[in-house]
C-alpha cells in the first residue's frame, strides 16, 4: 500500500488540484492520501474536505515546515511506501502507479521522477553530492558564475540530473516527489526536524542512501508548479534556489549551511562561509562596474540585492554558536 503525504499551508485549491489530479491518474493500486496541515486556519480544512471527503487530515496546530510536518504524516500512514508529495504538483500519465510498481519491485530504497514547469521544461528532480557542499557556491552572484565556467574547463560532473530520460541513480532527490520504502525510513530515521524548509531532504536522503541506493525515474513525469507555496508564504519571489536576496533568500541559505554543517562538519561549514562573506565585495564592486553599462532602473534592483545579500550573510553569521554546536534548534525564519 502507499501512502501520500501531502503538507498543506494556505494552499487548499492546489492541493484541491493535486488531489484530483491523483485521483484522476492512480487507479491499480491501493493507496490512502494524507493531508497534515501547517495553516492556522480551518478554512482550509473545509475547503478540501468538501471536495474530497476521504483525505485523512491532520492539525499541526502551527506552521512547522516541511520535515516536522512530513514526520507527523509518516507516523500516521498504513503503507509500506511513502510518498513525500508537494501541493503545487500535477500527475499526469498514471506517473504515481507506475512509478510504484517500478519501485516495489527494485532494490531501490528512495526514488522520484523528472518534475516538469507548467510548459513541459525539465525541472531539476535529482541530484549529486558534492564534496562540503561546494554545489551550494553556484548561486554566488559573481563566483557561482566563475565556479561554473571552470567545473566546464575541468569538464566537471554535473551536480544535477537536468533531464533523466531513464533511470538514473542519484545522491538525493527533489522533496516535491520523493518516495521511499518505510522500512528504510525505520533504519534510517526520519526527516531533521531542525530543518524548517530546504535541503531537508537532501540531509535526509543522505542517511536513506547507507541503506541502499536511489533512483530518478524518468519514464514518468509529474508538474510541478515550482515555488508557489513558499514565495506565498515568504512574500518572494522567483524559482528555484538562486534568491539569495531576501527572507525566502536568508531561509535557503541558513538551511543549506545547516546541511552542510551536519553532513560534511565544520571544516565545510566555516569554508562555505567565509566564501559567502568575501562574495560581499565581489558583489559590490562587480554592481558597481555593471553601474556603468546599465539602466539606472536595473542598476536600483542590482544596489538592492547588496543590501539584501550583505543583512542575509550577517544573519547567518548570528546563527553560527548553534550551527556548529549541533545543538537541537527550530532554523525557520518565518514568522
Amino acid at each position: 500500500m502507499l501512502s501520500i503525504i501531502i503538507i498543506n499551508f494556505r494552499s487548499a485549491a492546489l492541493i484541491v488540484d493535486c488531489i484530483h489530479s491523483i485521483l484522476t491518474e492512480t487507479s491499480t493500486i491501493n493507496y490512502e492520501i494524507i493531508v497534515v496541515d501547517n495553516s492556522d486556519s480551518d478554512d482550509d480544512r473545509q475547503y478540501v474536505l468538501s471536495h474530497i471527503p476521504s483525505v485523512k487530515w491532520l492539525n499541526m496546530g502551527y506552521n512547522a515546515g516541511f520535515a516536522r510536518a512530513n514526520n507527523v504524516g509518516i507516523k500516521m500512514a498504513q503503507g509500506d511506501i511513502l510518498l513525500l508529495l508537494n501541493p503545487d504538483t500535477l500527475i499526469q500519465n498514471n506517473a504515481i502507479e507506475n512509478c510504484y510498481k517500478a519501485f516495489i519491485r527494485s532494490d531501490y530504497v528512495a526514488c522520484g521522477v523528472q518534475l516538469l514547469n507548467e510548459d513541459g521544461s525539465p525541472q531539476i528532480s535529482g541530484n549529486f553530492a558534492m564534496r562540503g557542499g561546494l554545489n551550494y557556491l553556484l548561486p554566488l552572484p559573481y563566483i557561482g558564475a566563475f565556479l561554473k565556467w571552470l567545473g566546464q574547463v575541468a569538464k566537471v560532473k554535473k551536480p544535477n540530473v537536468p533531464d533523466a530520460s531513464t533511470i538514473v541513480e542519484v545522491d538525493w532527490i527533489n522533496g516535491a516527489f520523493l518516495m521511499s520504502k518505510k522500512k528504510a525510513v525505520e533504519s534510517a530515521g526520519l526527516l531533521d526536524e531542525d530543518f524548517f524548509l530546504y535541503a531537508e531532504e537532501a540531509e535526509w536522503c543522505s542517511r536513506l542512501r547507507k541503506e541502499g541506493n536511489l533512483c530518478i525515474y524518468g519514464d514518468y513525469k509529474v508538474i510541478h508548479l515550482q515555488g508557489e507555496t513558499a514565495n506565498d508564504a515568504f512574500n518572494s519571489e522567483g524559482k528555484g534556489y538562486y534568491n539569495l536576496y531576501d527572507r525566502k533568500g536568508l531561509q535557503i541559505m541558513l538551511s543549506n549551511f545547516v546541511r552542510i554543517r551536519k553532513e560534511f562538519g565544520i571544516f565545510w561549514f566555516l569554508f562555505d562561509l567565509s566564501i559567502y562573506t568575501f562574495t560581499i565585495p565581489i558583489l559590490g564592486i562587480g554592481t558597481c562596474i555593471d553601474a556603468i553599462f546599465r539602466s539606472k532602473r536595473r542598476n536600483k534592483n542590482r544596489f538592492s540585492k547588496i543590501t539584501g545579500f550583505t543583512k542575509n550573510v550577517f544573519r547567518l553569521w548570528s546563527y553560527l554558536p548553534f550551527i556548529i554546536l549541533k545543538k537541537p534548534y527550530f532554523y525557520k525564519v518565518l514568522i
